[in-house]
């Protein structure tokens, strides 16, 4: 079984920056991409940044493009999300997931029902 697990969130002030740490983890558990999802109050979960190591992609929603920057650490089995120039409407609960089947490609990388290991979610709170 997989385990992921998030750190990392946090309150900042608008404009500020916070980084996000995922480490995955699990005896039989491989995936060749991992992603970070957000979910506000109210609002339905949307994909916020993907990486798929084999193909060396990266994936990213517009409204954070510019802003987030996704990266992994092979040797540590860790992915982070690097998130600069926070806004307020950046504020939700974070899931790092991975894919059901181990890998996604084009499409499947933002769409929340290809990935079927989450976390348990870290949150981040930007004030204005």
């Amino acid at each position: 079984q997989a385990q992921l697990v998030e750190s990392g969130g946090g309150l900042v002030q608008a404009g500020g920056s916070l980084r996000l740490s995922c480490a995955f983890s699990g005896r039989t558990f491989s995936t060749d991409a991992m992603g970070w999802f957000r979910q506000a109050p109210g609002k339905e979960r949307e994909f916020v940044a993907t990486v798929s190591w084999s193909g060396g992609n990266y994936y990213y929603a517009d409204s954070v493009k510019g802003r987030f920057t996704v990266s992994k650490d092979n040797a540590k089995n860790t992915v982070y999300l690097q998130m600069n120039n926070l806004k307020p409407e950046d504020t939700a609960v974070y899931y790092c997931a991975a894919p059901r089947f181990g890998y996604c490609s084009g499409r499947g990388c933002s769409d929340p029902g290809v990935f079927g290991y989450w976390g348990q979610g870290t949150q981040v709170t930007v004030s204005s």
